[in-house]
């Protein structure tokens, strides 16, 4: 997300673990009901939720009747949700799955971890159908097949299934809320970056003239005490949130947050993106503390999150022929020479940066009196439409033309979120530039123009700042303006509310 001051860390988490119910009645699940070679049948019915139709069904539906329901502000790609022992987490499953009660979708991809067998690429089950106490469940053979044609590291393992969870603990919820689905299961063996990537290429690629939901299944942390627990989920959850899959991973891989899941809830971000999807709503969080009171339990506690990634509604209306949104920010005046300009200098002081010293002078000769004026400023990189890097600084400390050169150089080499730019990537940068006006302290959050404001919220050590583009980008009203830039001080969503919550508004000309 564009907007980052130098220096300003962001984090975020995920990761699932599970918890086992008695096991004491293993045969809840009715003994006339053979295994077959072609229907899969469950392995936890009876032990992590209920083992006879009547009884699952009845809770989930409690479940679901005490989830509120969401007003998406599009259309919805994909959903986060746990898998664990219904007793421990369903309430927070049926956040993600009442949001798309309902709704009609051709096929419903759930991607799990595998929790018992190593192997490697993504395991899938092309057989007749998985059978839960409700039913059994249509798979979308046509979908499998060209999963699998497309990419041969998607292969047909049956045996990553027969133990596993974390598909199965998502479907009593998916026949509830949307009876008559087809399924697509897939675990994944190796939750690396790499494999998320082509995943999601895979599936955005394959269900290209589909309507589907894509349900990406995860825990959080694991075995923590309570408040670690809670500080890793929330910078997890701030991370999806932003709808930031590099910072996401980055915090993963930093162990500043944990998930189970973390492959499928990458690989769900990057395919949801590739259908369309630009914002998320975190629905509900809660650990295992929460629900059984034990929050100083000597194992710790386990995190669950529920979430969905939307399409916005300014999305929608680029997709629809209709007009785009008028400019973000204001115009300062800078001609049409100025602006090239700056364009020039950053992208020099990026290749700069690839030549040893030759950034060490940040002197900037320039003969536009605009660009010698100070200013606050702003670079914003963008490779193939994708965000690659966004440093800048508000106080106007130094000549603009050499805060463009020194933002640009902070963007494409100490952007915390991204790796270096490469010299190969030059060319296929898109430099954007915010020319920043001074901030303004607000007492009302009817101050907020939005598409013209941006804002900084600070809270003792906490900052954020969130550039005007951003909010019409995502299609954001005043509040999700603040709620998210709350967030991105990795502040609770609300803090804007708080009277020792300081608010700042600034404008931005924007080219």
């Amino acid at each position: 997300m564009p907007g980052t001051f130098a220096g300003f860390r962001r984090f975020f988490p995920f990761l699932a673990v599970f918890f086992l119910l008695s096991a004491a009645n293993p045969g809840g699940l009715q003994a006339a009901q053979p295994a077959s070679a072609l229907i899969h049948d469950p392995a936890v019915a009876g032990t992590w939720y209920p083992g006879t139709a009547s009884e699952l069904r009845k809770q989930v539906e409690e479940y679901l009747a005490r989830a509120p329901s969401h007003d998406a502000k599009g259309k919805i790609a994909a959903v986060i949700s746990p898998h664990a022992g219904f007793v421990y987490s369903g309430q927070v499953a049926a956040y993600a799955f009442k949001a798309v009660q309902g709704q009609k979708f051709d096929s419903v991809i759930v991607i799990g971890p595998s929790h018992y067998m190593a192997f490697s690429g993504v395991a899938t089950y092309d057989c007749a159908g998985f059978r839960t106490p409700l039913g059994v469940i249509a798979l979308d053979t046509d979908l499998i097949a060209a999963l699998m044609k497309r990419e041969p590291r998607i292969t047909n393992l049956p045996d990553a299934f027969q133990q596993e969870h974390s598909v199965e603990a998502e479907l009593p919820f998916l026949q509830v809320a949307l009876p008559g689905f087809k399924l697509v299961p897939l675990i994944m063996g190796n939750p690396d970056i790499g494999t998320c990537r082509w995943l999601a290429e895979a599936i955005a690629e394959s269900a290209k003239g589909k309507s589907i939901l894509i349900v990406a299944s995860s825990d959080l942390s694991h075995y923590h005490s309570y408040d670690v627990a809670v500080e890793m989920d929330r910078l997890l959850l701030q991370k999806v949130g932003a709808f930031d899959t590099e910072g996401l991973w980055q915090c993963l891989e930093n162990h500043k947050c944990e998930a189970c899941g973390r492959g499928p809830i990458i690989a769900a971000m990057l395919a949801a993106g590739k259908l369309g999807a630009d914002r998320c709503d975190i629905l509900k969080y809660a650990n295992s503390g929460d629900v059984t009171g034990e929050k100083m339990a000597p194992r710790g506690v386990v995190g669950y999150g529920a979430a969905c990634l939307e399409r916005s509604s300014a999305n929608r209306d680029r997709d629809s022929g209709e007009p785009e949104k008028q400019k973000a920010g204001i115009d300062l005046g800078f001609s049409k020479e100025d602006r090239a300009e700056l364009r020039t200098i950053a992208k020099k002081a990026i290749e700069a940066g690839f030549t040893p010293g030759a950034s060490s002078s940040r002197r900037v000769e320039t003969a536009s009196r605009k660009l010698k004026e100070p200013s606050g400023a702003f670079v914003t990189l963008y490779k193939k439409g994708v965000l690659r890097g966004c440093i800048g600084q508000i106080v106007a400390r130094m000549p603009l033309a050499e805060a463009v050169s020194e933002m640009a150089e902070q963007a494409a080499f100490h952007d915390p979120r991204f790796p270096p730019v490469r010299a190969g990537e030059v060319d296929d940068l898109k430099i954007e530039i915010s020319v920043l006006t001074a901030l303004q302290k607000i007492d009302s959050k009817d101050d907020i123009q939005v598409g013209k404001h941006g804002i900084v919220i600070v809270r003792g050590a906490s900052v954020g700042l969130l550039l005007p583009q951003v909010a019409t980008e995502y299609g954001w009203d005043r509040t999700e303006f603040l709620e998210n830039c709350c967030l991105k001080a990795g502040l609770p969503r609300d803090t804007w509310k708080d009277k020792e919550t300081e608010i700042y508004i600034f404008s931005a000309d924007v080219f």
